[in-house]
């Protein structure tokens, strides 16, 4: 009877450990979500060199396409400048070191000093490299 219960308590184990494995990088990436979106509103360079990849591939809903250096420098000099982010219908999936992130996004901008708004839904792509996680691509589009 005593080695059932030690069985079925192992096979327990093997199967409870992976999910909360799984739930904390969840939370990880979740978090990273958070850090990225606040150092877009606050133009906090220091954040967003260390949240993003040096091979970033940062799509607008325009069609326009910027690397690494490009994306930082329209943040800081207010060329793309986020004043308020709401996120929703978040879903993070992971796979293997990279772990893919969408949802619906509103925003108020002040771009070039012009007040505007968008709604966009929003893929993002992380990867984790030497224990951070790192954006290494963003891609949107206009929602209606």
């Amino acid at each position: 009877m005593m080695r059932r219960v030690i069985f079925w308590l192992c096979c327990l184990k093997l199967l409870v450990i992976p999910v909360l494995a799984q739930v904390k990088k969840e939370k990880q990436i979740a978090a990273a979500v958070e850090r990225y979106h606040r150092a877009l509103i606050d133009a906090d360079e220091k954040a967003l060199r260390t949240l993003t990849s040096d091979k970033l591939s940062y799509g607008h809903s325009n069609g326009n396409v910027e690397d690494k250096e490009t994306f930082i420098k329209n943040i800081i000099s207010g060329n793309s400048d986020f004043v308020r982010i709401e996120m929703f219908d978040l879903t993070i999936t992971l796979q293997d070191k990279t772990a893919l992130v969408r949802y619906n996004m509103k925003a108020e901008t002040n771009d070039k000093g012009k007040p505007g708004s968008i709604h966009l839904k929003v893929l993002l792509v992380w990867v984790i490299n030497q224990r951070q996680w790192k954006l290494l691509a963003r891609q949107s589009v206009r929602l209606s």
